[in-house]
């Protein structure tokens, strides 16, 4: 029986108001939630504000697009940022890295809801920033990046050596007098034994003692 009662089945409906809502990491804690549209909806304990005060508006929504082959998928989302500041922060390193989710839902107007419970259809985080500047306008591009994006880290440069482990941890001396890292160990019936346990083995084998 099909589900008449969720957000999919509610787009069908005309007295609905289809709506994406955009969540991003701060680099100071918190974060940053924005309403494609104007006005302001609250589900899961979020609250979205077509405009905020501080960091403006949502400007372009790119529609999110599949990965093929080593690619994960990816969105672009562009915000009219008031201030340089706000560009500033939004644009800075230290965004690369933070968390962005993207839902799809709908609002009820007659019972001024949101109809339980939107779809959260991209789940991700920011790769890199540009800025656009235009006359009068300002405005901030985040390129952003799936979670499957972590599937492809092959980890090619780390190596059991002194470089590596310092460039992790600086100034930890543990590999820098380390050599013949690379020796494979023998294991297996040939692995060379300590003498006791040859010994004993040699006893064990033999019912005397050498």
């Amino acid at each position: 029986m099909a589900d008449d009662t969720g957000p999919l089945a509610a787009f069908d409906r005309w007295h609905v108001t289809m709506f994406a809502a955009v969540e991003i990491g701060l680099p100071g804690g918190g974060f940053l939630r924005l309403l494609d549209g104007s006005g302001q909806v609250t589900f899961g304990a979020r609250t979205f504000l077509g405009l905020d005060p501080e960091f403006g508006s949502i400007a372009t929504l790119a529609s999110v697009t599949d990965g093929v082959g080593d690619e994960a998928p990816t969105l672009s989302i562009g915000i009219n940022t008031p201030t340089a500041d706000a560009a500033a922060i939004l644009g800075g390193q230290d965004m690369q890295g933070r968390i962005v989710y993207l839902w799809l839902g709908a609002f009820s107007p007659i019972s001024a809801t949101v109809i339980p419970d939107p779809l959260l259809i991209f789940a991700g985080e920011v790769d890199q920033a540009t800025m656009q500047i235009g006359r009068g306008s300002r405005t901030l591009i985040l390129d952003c990046v799936s979670i499957w994006e972590r599937l492809f880290d092959d980890f090619e440069g780390v190596r059991l050596s002194n470089a590596f482990h310092q460039s992790a941890w600086p100034g930890e001396l543990g590999f820098e007098f380390v050599t013949d890292v690379k020796r494979q160990l023998p294991w297996g019936a040939d692995t060379p034994r300590p003498q006791v346990i040859a010994d004993a083995l040699y006893t064990r084998s033999n019912g005397a003692t050498r």
